[in-house]
């Protein structure tokens, strides 16, 4: 066997990396992953801001604080998303269903975030100095909670919730 029989890395058929097939997905999805993280971040400051008046501001309870300000702030982000992100992937699914979908996926986003406050509670009681304060709380519930919760969050709102018949036959 001669040295051009043997496959080269350039030569050989093999799949790509993961960082290439990432880098190829956020290019094809650069725009509407654009809206989503304006709409996003609109919602985040709402939530944020909500969630520390109550919390820090009224000494409410921080698991109420973040139910109710995560409620309002997916009611604004399904609006946002509905009418911007995948404005074009409406298509003729009633407005009431589409919302029941994003309040459920919404809800798991939601259990995400208390799951990381759960963790930050267990944390504080091990380690007080570190966990057991606003900002560990904060930390938990707007930084993982949050950012853990709109990966899944993404996903699921264009696959379940705005999806497309026509755009999913073409892509196919």
């Amino acid at each position: 066997m001669s040295t051009t029989d043997t496959p080269t890395p350039q030569t050989a058929n093999h799949r790509p990396g993961l960082f290439a097939r990432a880098l190829g997905l956020l290019k094809r999805h650069a725009g509407e992953l654009f809206r989503f993280a304006g709409v996003g971040g609109t919602a985040y400051i709402v939530d944020v801001g909500l969630f520390n008046l109550l919390y820090l501001g009224l000494d409410w309870s921080y698991w109420y604080a973040k139910i109710l300000s995560a409620i309002l702030a997916m009611t604004l982000a399904f609006f946002g998303n509905r009418h911007w992100t995948w404005r074009e992937r409406r298509g003729t699914a009633a407005a009431h269903r589409q919302y029941a979908l994003y309040f459920f996926f919404n809800g798991i986003g939601l259990l995400i975030a208390l799951a990381c406050i759960w963790a930050n509670t267990g944390l504080a009681s091990v380690w007080p100095q570190y966990f057991d304060n606003a900002i560990a709380v904060n930390l938990a519930a707007n930084v993982f909670g949050v950012g853990l919760g709109s990966v899944f969050r993404f996903f699921a709102y264009r696959t379940w919730v705005f999806n497309s018949p026509k755009l999913n036959e073409a892509s196919a």
